[in-house]
């Protein structure tokens, strides 16, 4: 029996964690999982990772540098980075320095966790240097294709897959009317206290409107936890100031994502990645358009889904659909669309019973992650793998790159800088618990002050 891979993931929030294990799980199926969190702002608490789904141990806390350290005692087969840009590239150069020339080394993966709406040649780019960077639809692949060519960047890493975690029961209306409205709300997106305000109104109005309707608002985290984007206006406080209380019909959840949609028969969003979720399921999906269609939305990446709407359009009864062509660009197709899509081939490889699809090893049904397992299946199988070879450089980038690599205590060699992997093998149990505790009430310290002082300063400002 061949033996097992062994795959590393490191990740910098829960969703990125949810997305890097369900990538690993799809590119190499039989697997030996272990699980790291770079620590920063973002890292998760233990309540973030059980929610997301992906059963698997707790992952170890760690730096860049400690991470480069374990990468190259361990000699991992294929190491996945769930992480931002900035981030990728600085274990990138990193692991040029530790495999400067042809060698046995891991095969390393990268790509986004959703929708790419912003930053694209900013986070490609320092993407570049990854094995395999994953586009997670058909549109992508070739947006990505073209921001490296426009450089004259390799682009022989892109490969087309699918968001990893799709998956669910189809969706089974019962009657021609909505009776649960999942609204999924994002950290950043709208940013203002105001505008985040108006739709958790809009959302208690549908209530009002709607009685024999329930409507969830699905949270991303608690106060004092922050995800993949910060949130200074958590819903939690401003549901406590919503005029008259929210009313009985309508409340305030959390939980895994595929759980909440397998009751809901209505998802409304600003431009969540669970609206592809819903889709994927054929669940009626509404992008909101009451602040616009803007970039800075990021709901401009829906135009031609059919599902664009406005809260007076839901409240009169709209129950938007997805376009079948504007869907399969995105690498979406319906739940029971047999001829290809995300629904398919790679679903049967996570823990989560709402990603997976009994058909996974029929040979007539599209697989979107074939490609991606074959090429891993190809580099693994080469005896010497070529150094990374990022676009970023001390010579395309000699003003920009020495400061990523600085944030990760990393030199512009990519070495760690002095005393940026600490040792920890000789300190007592109490020590490294007592600096464990002091991460956690200096990173409690920053959250107090993003979620509570820093919009009061800024109000205080605009007087």
């Amino acid at each position: 029996m061949p033996e097992r891979k062994r795959v590393a993931v490191l990740a910098d929030s829960d969703t990125r964690w949810k997305w890097g294990a369900t990538t690993a799980r799809r590119l190499v199926p039989d697997h030996q999982l272990t699980g790291y969190l770079l620590r920063g702002r973002a890292t998760p608490t233990a309540r973030q990772l059980g929610e997301v789904g992906v059963r698997a141990g707790r992952p170890a806390e760690v730096t860049c540098a400690e991470f480069l350290a374990e990468i190259e005692r361990e000699r991992y087969d294929v190491v996945v980075l769930a992480l931002v840009g900035g981030a990728v590239q600085a274990v990138l150069h990193g692991a040029r320095a530790l495999w400067p020339a042809p060698a046995r080394r891991p095969v390393l993966v990268t790509g986004y966790v959703g929708v790419v709406y912003e930053k694209l040649a900013d986070g490609l780019l320092l993407r570049h240097g990854a094995d395999l960077v994953l586009a997670n639809s058909r549109h992508d692949a070739e947006r990505f294709r073209a921001v490296y060519e426009g450089v004259g960047a390799d682009a022989g890493a892109v490969t087309e897959t699918a968001l990893p975690f799709l998956g669910g029961a189809p969706y089974q209306p019962a009657g021609s009317r909505a009776h649960t409205v999942v609204f999924a709300v994002q950290p950043s997106v709208p940013d203002s206290r105001a505008a985040r305000a108006y739709l958790l109104e809009r959302a208690a109005g549908h209530a009002r409107k709607h009685p024999d309707r329930e409507v969830l608002i699905k949270l991303r985290s608690k106060p004092g936890e922050h995800t993949t984007h910060l949130e200074e206006q958590p819903y939690q406080r401003l549901a406590e100031r919503v005029r008259g209380g929210l009313p009985a019909n309508c409340r305030l959840v959390y939980g895994n994502m595929g759980e909440v949609l397998d009751g809901a028969d209505l998802l409304v969003t600003v431009s969540s990645t669970a609206a592809l979720e819903s889709l994927h399921r054929s669940i009626p999906t509404a992008v909101l358009t009451d602040l616009g269609i803007r970039e800075a939305l990021g709901n401009h990446h829906f135009l031609g889904s059919g599902c664009l709407a406005s809260w007076d359009q839901l409240d009169a009864g709209l129950l938007p659909e997805g376009d079948p062509v504007w869907l399969a660009a995105q690498g979406v197709r319906p739940a029971g669309a047999n001829s290809a899509g995300p629904a398919t081939g790679m679903d049967a490889a996570a823990d989560d019973p709402h990603v997976h699809d009994p058909h996974v090893h029929d040979p007539h049904v599209h697989d979107p992650y074939a490609l991606a397992r074959a090429k891993v299946a190809g580099l693994l199988a080469a005896a010497r793998l070529p150094s990374p070879a990022p676009y970023y450089t001390l010579t395309t980038a000699p003003g920009y790159l020495p400061g990523i690599l600085a944030r990760h205590r990393l030199a512009p060699d990519g070495t760690p800088q002095p005393g940026a992997a600490r040792p920890e093998a000789g300190e007592s149990r109490l020590r490294r618990r007592l600096r464990t505790h002091l991460r956690e009430a200096a990173r409690g310290v920053y959250r107090h002050g993003v979620q509570r002082v820093a919009p009061v300063i800024r109000r205080l400002g605009e007087l």
